[in-house]
């Protein structure tokens, strides 16, 4: 910027020689110029020359001016020497003018260019205040928002500066990285939590100080109302300290904000997982006490003199309904799991056929009675984990189950494609409702229709899709075409052509 305005400065000057060399060759081609219009012509160079540069330049061409006039239009031209008395009044009053004249332009310009910085600096001010509200993410927060400061205002280098308990935490911004000093910050701070005083000159509270080897970093105090919370730092800054005291003003509040964004989210967090832990109780409650009620009534009707088949029949029932508490455990576990993202990924060649076969064999107890159409491909192989992806297919499975009539097919089409393995679960229920489409893998969900049924937690379809995005697979669901709800799962992996044992 300084660069610039001294170019800017020479460029005018010698621009402005040039107009006084031009219209001096001009007016002495006319005959008998008087001294007024040279005057006069010439004073229109100086003003040009006012208008455009500083104050120092414009007095200088003034000067340049004034002997100009003195040498070719006053007698006895072609010298510096003043015979005629009254010339030297002119010439003064030439002087006086154009001084008068550039100081009066040079005090405009510099007035229209505070209003100008004063404008760009409440643009830049507007703007960060705008990138601190459409910033909602906490994590790394203060490190986005030195970088908004240092571009917004176009400083090479900022750094925001937070005391905590174990020292200075320093979030840089910028091109260029601010070293700063414990001892400078320490006793930077110390100066910021005195007296508070405004300085009107500089429109500026206190607090603020330079520090550096050239003393070419400023910091000033990042106060929130009338406490110091920190500390901004700007390297080589071009603003003024009113400029960077607004500037940590917003970034005091922006600071203050990012703290209460995180402790929402910390209280958001905590809700959800009492609301998931109450949901879970809940269900588990109703669940464990329908299974457990039958078996023991399935034991207490085997210890009475019942005939082999009742006694067979009663034995039967209790282990059923053991197999529905291990399973209601398993998926206990498998949540777990997937919380904890410990779920381990074991590759194997598999076909779409033994995929399905496995996931139709672990819930053989919920598609008892209903009819099951297997479309399954055994030509090709796929390099996939086969327990989480037959896991993740009989919980569709069991879902079909749960909404599909007993006399209507389950429709299971499981292909090896060239991207992985697809397959499609189709049930003949009375399908998804539209505005619930967005919540089916939400942990706990149950529809309408689900909520209906006596038995289900709702945690069956958020399982699935946790076991197929630690496989890198996913899930949708869709309303098949002629009735009921489809379920598409598609797991990636490389393929092959399925290998015939010896």
């Amino acid at each position: 910027m300084l660069r610039h305005r001294t170019a800017r400065e020479i460029v005018v000057f010698l621009g402005s020689l040039g107009i006084i060399g031009a219209v001096t060759a001009a007016l002495k081609t006319l005959p008998d110029v008087s001294p007024t219009t040279a005057a006069l012509a010439l004073l229109l160079a100086v003003l040009g020359a006012a208008t455009l540069a500083r104050l120092r330049t414009a007095i200088a061409v003034s000067l340049l001016a004034m002997l100009t006039l003195n040498f070719f239009f006053l007698p006895p031209v072609g010298t510096l020497t003043i015979a005629d008395p009254q010339n030297w009044i002119a010439l003064f009053a030439f002087l006086v003018v154009a001084v008068i004249a550039s100081n009066l332009s040079a005090a405009a310009q510099d007035r229209a260019r505070d209003a100008i910085a004063r404008r760009n600096e409440v643009t830049r001010l507007f703007d960060l205040t705008r990138d601190v509200l459409l910033t909602t993410e906490t994590a790394g927060a203060i490190e986005v928002l030195a970088r908004h400061v240092a571009r917004r205002f176009e400083l090479s280098g900022v750094a925001v500066c937070l005391p905590g308990e174990h020292g200075w935490r320093i979030h840089q911004g910028g091109s260029d990285e601010v070293a700063l000093d414990v001892t400078d910050l320490n006793t930077a701070l110390a100066k910021a939590r005195g007296t508070l005083e405004f300085d009107a000159r500089q429109r500026a509270y206190g607090g603020h100080v330079r520090v550096g080897d050239r003393h070419d970093v400023i910091i000033v105090p990042l106060r929130h109302g009338t406490k110091a919370v920190g500390l901004l730092a700007a390297a080589s800054s071009t603003l003024d300290i009113g400029t960077l005291d607004a500037v940590a003003g917003v970034v005091a509040i922006a600071i203050e904000r990012a703290q209460f964004l995180g402790e929402r989210d910390a209280a958001a967090l905590v809700r959800q997982k009492a609301d998931l832990a109450a949901t879970l109780l809940a269900s588990l409650s109703h669940d464990l006490r329908t299974p457990l009620t039958a078996i023991t009534v399935a034991v207490e009707n085997l210890r009475s003199d019942l005939p082999t088949h009742e006694r067979r029949a009663q034995a039967g029932a209790a282990m059923a309904e053991l197999e529905r508490l291990t399973r209601l455990f398993q998926d206990i576990l498998d949540m777990a799991r997937i919380d904890a993202e410990a779920i381990r990924i074991e590759r194997q060649w598999v076909t779409a056929a033994d995929v399905v076969d496995a996931a139709v064999a672990h819930v053989r107890h919920a598609v008892e009675g209903h009819g099951l159409r297997v479309v399954a491909d055994a030509d090709m192989e796929v390099e996939i984990d086969p327990r989480l992806t037959s896991v993740a297919l009989a919980h569709v499975i069991e879902n079909a189950a749960h909404y599909s009539p007993v006399d209507k097919p389950i429709v299971v089409d499981a292909r090896v494609t060239g991207d992985g393995l697809h397959i499609s679960v189709t049930d003949q229920g009375p399908g998804l409702d539209a505005s619930e489409l967005e919540h089916l893998f939400e942990r706990f969900y149950r529809g309408r229709t689900g909520r209906q049924t006596t038995f289900g937690t709702g945690m069956g379809l958020s399982i699935t899709r946790g076991l197929l995005s630690a496989a890198g697979g996913r899930i949708w669901a869709e309303n098949a075409p002629d009735a009921g709800a489809m379920f598409s799962l598609a797991v990636p992996g490389s393929i092959r052509a399925a290998t015939v044992a010896s």
